[in-house]
């Protein structure tokens, strides 16, 4: 123990489980900075701050360029390259330090401020390539604050004890790496249940917890820290009682997941013998055999968008988009595997993968939009969609769908791309099924309009709830808004379920609705019959599915969507479920 009291942080459990380690505190995010008078006394010590920011940068850069780019093409590498001729060029640092000794200010401010400068003299050059090195600028900058503000990365490698990453955000590819090492929970200030990192927690199994005001100003390297993602809690300089109860609910929760794989080969039916697919959403190719293990009958969301991740700033190729939906399909055989195109949201991504720098991407150019606009990018991974499909029972799935003429030039799109692979004498499937994802509000109420133009719907209730109630699902001010029995959400679901059936296409959900084994009677009753979640949701849902009737479900559903608000609707569902065993 640290003798520091013991305090528990509330906020939104992300990825479930329960993880007890030390903490690594990681601050990604630059502090403001501040301009600051420097006696001239101190102008020599201030500018050998700057010296030694810069060295310790240099050495930063050169650790992660040999760690994680060893044996890559040489072009990657060659980002680190230019990156650290930056730091050493007297144009750039002769600027900086100028302003230190003309100004009189902080090696900080100086910094900011010719960083800033110089970039937008990038800006206005022609020529795109010079024109992008602006952006290497900006990340120079950033790098150099970092080190003036005490803020460094930790080599993990050279940690023994399981360590819990403390930080006040965690960027998608970070959180695949840390993942994949010793870390054994996050506790982060940023972030929602439903964001990109949160995502990627889930698919490591690694118990998060996200929203945690000023977490990483109350905790220091090596204290000790029990994260709690099942009720969205961090628990920081733990007593022995309160690490011996936590070590026992570990232990409950490894007895309840064997016991959960021990159901694997139960139907999927309801009391009265309706099917229902309970299939698994996967991220990383970690979860294949988790989906296997536990059930799955087949994945209802490949969120292909996180190869792009892995594998950034590099483009996967054809045939490493092929090899892993082959993988997928032979692993699921003979249930179909969904693979959705790329999704490449939020702001981050879209600036370092797509080339955009929009004010709100969440918003712009995403989704089915981005594949339209930048062609040349998605050839690839339509190429090799249309070739895998020969390997299995492989389907397509357009993101962010809002209107009916994005589906009609995306098939035109596709006939580009089959009229290619035929002339090049490749193998192919030409009747690939295509789906479209209903989580844009126009999508569900033209629902009846775009089922004619597709194979199936997939409902993406994530963005549905997010984009109907004006609710940032990532914003824990508002986390209370964010309700999934909505009426107006239910009826939604009603509407988009009946234009489905209308038209004799299959229609599913795959948003975090799906996962809950509480909702399960709501959507069942709604008409779903194919329910897409996290594998280890599967048995715990299959469960909920095993102890109800169409009958009464559907009573239920016609009872709830009479009902004015949520909280009523809970209320009615928690009455409907009380005595039963989910």
């Amino acid at each position: 123990m640290t003798g520091e009291p013991m305090q528990i942080v509330q906020g939104l459990g992300a990825s479930a489980g329960i993880a007890i380690g030390r903490a690594v505190c990681l601050r990604t995010r630059a502090r403001d900075v501040y301009r600051f008078p420097i006696a001239e006394d101190k102008i020599d010590a201030e500018v050998e701050r700057l010296h030694q920011a810069v060295e310790r940068a240099s050495q930063e850069l050169q650790r992660v360029r040999r760690r994680d780019f060893e044996g890559v093409k040489e072009d990657l590498s060659g980002i680190f390259e230019a990156h650290l001729l930056l730091l050493r060029d007297a144009t750039f640092l002769g600027r900086v330090e100028g302003r230190i000794r003309d100004e009189h200010v902080n090696a900080e401010w100086a910094v900011e401020r010719s960083t800033e400068e110089l970039a937008q003299q990038f800006q206005k050059i022609e020529n795109e390539y010079l024109r992008e090195r602006g952006q290497d600028l900006l990340d120079v900058g950033g790098t150099l604050l970092r080190m003036l503000q005490g803020i460094s990365h930790h080599e993990l490698s050279e940690l023994e004890d399981d360590v819990i990453i403390v930080a006040d955000d965690l960027p998608p590819a970070e959180a695949v790496r840390l993942g994949r090492e010793q870390v054994v929970g996050f506790a982060l200030e940023g972030g929602g249940r439903t964001s990109h990192t949160a995502i990627i927690a889930r698919s490591l199994q690694v118990p998060a917890v996200t929203g945690l005001e000023k977490v990483t100003l109350a905790v220091t390297d090596e204290d000790p820290v029990i994260v709690d993602g099942s009720e969205g809690k961090v628990i920081l300089h733990p007593t022995a009682e309160a690490l011996e109860d936590y070590r026992g609910r570990q232990r409950r929760l490894e007895a309840e997941k064997e016991q959960s794989l021990a159901t694997r080969d139960l139907p999927a039916t309801t009391a009265d013998g309706t099917a229902v697919a309970l299939m698994a959403n996967i991220d990383l190719p970690e979860e294949i055999d988790e989906a296997v293990s536990f059930g799955a009958a087949g994945v209802g969301l490949y969120r292909s968008e996180f190869l792009y991740i892995e594998r950034s700033p590099e483009l996967p190729t054809e045939e490493e988009h092929i090899a892993l939906y082959r993988r997928l399909a032979e692993a699921m055989a003979p249930h179909p595997v969904i693979i959705r195109t790329y999704d490449l949201g939020g702001r981050k991504l879209a600036r370092e993968m797509m080339d955009t720098r929009e004010a709100n991407p969440v918003l712009g150019l995403r989704g089915i939009r981005l594949t339209m606009a930048r062609p040349e990018i998605f050839r690839t991974q339509l190429r090799a969609l249309y070739r895998a499909g020969v390997h299995g029972e492989i389907s397509m799935m357009l993101p962010l769908v809002s209107t009916l003429e994005e589906i009609r030039r995306f098939k035109e799109f596709a006939r580009e791309i089959q009229a290619e692979l035929a002339a090049e004498g490749l193998e192919y499937r030409r009747d690939l099924p295509l789906g479209v994802m209903i989580e844009v509000p126009s999508a569900a109420l033209i629902s009846d309009l775009l089922a004619p133009e597709v194979d199936f719907f997939s409902i993406g209730t994530n963005d549905l709830i997010q984009y109907s109630l004006a609710v940032d699902r990532n914003n824990d001010q508002v986390a209370g808004l964010y309700q999934p029995l909505h009426p107006g959400l239910l009826r939604m679901l009603g509407s988009i379920v009946g234009n489905a059936r209308a038209h004799g296409i299959q229609v599913g959900i795959c948003g975090e609705m799906a996962s809950d084994p509480r909702l399960a009677p709501i959507l069942l009753g709604l008409g779903l019959r194919r329910l897409s979640m996290s594998p280890r949701q599967v048995p715990a849902v299959k469960a909920a599915v095993r102890s109800v009737s169409i009958e009464e479900v559907e009573s239920l559903t016609t009872e709830c969507l009479g009902l004015s608000t949520a909280a009523e609707i809970e209320t009615r569902v928690d009455r409907f479920l009380s005595g039963r065993t989910l």
